[in-house]
């Protein structure tokens, strides 16, 4: 299937939905976490989508993968900034293991689709 818009990437939306998630779970921190641990999560879950339509709109294939590698960095900086907020007890265990698998699949899919790019490159 050829995606003529980086909006019917599966991936994009998964990464959306999850930003959307984890935005009011941050803002609850205590205000103290406002300029710290709050904005830093923000930032990280707004940047992974954000990296994948960034790359999609670049000239080059290899451009794209490597937005796409922003974005598995963002995702990872994401799952630690969640893993101090359960350890600060901000959030529970279980919410932190529920976003830790969604998050796991988004990382999975951004795997799937830069080995994709990689072998349209190398064909």
């Amino acid at each position: 299937m050829i995606v003529k818009h980086y909006r019917e990437l599966k991936v994009w939306q998964k990464a959306m939905d999850f930003a959307v998630e984890v935005h009011p779970i941050a803002i609850c921190f205590p205000k103290a976490e406002m300029f710290a641990l709050t904005s830093q999560i923000n930032r990280s879950a707004t940047s992974v989508p954000s990296n994948i339509a960034e790359g999609n709109g670049r000239r080059t294939t290899g451009d794209y993968i490597h937005f796409l590698g922003i974005a598995k960095g963002s995702l990872n900086e994401l799952e630690t900034q969640l893993t101090l907020a359960c350890r600060y007890d901000y959030i529970p265990d279980s919410v932190h293991d529920s976003l830790l698998e969604k998050s796991a699949e988004i990382g999975r899919m951004l795997n799937g689709l830069i080995e994709a790019l990689e072998r349209k490159i190398t064909s």
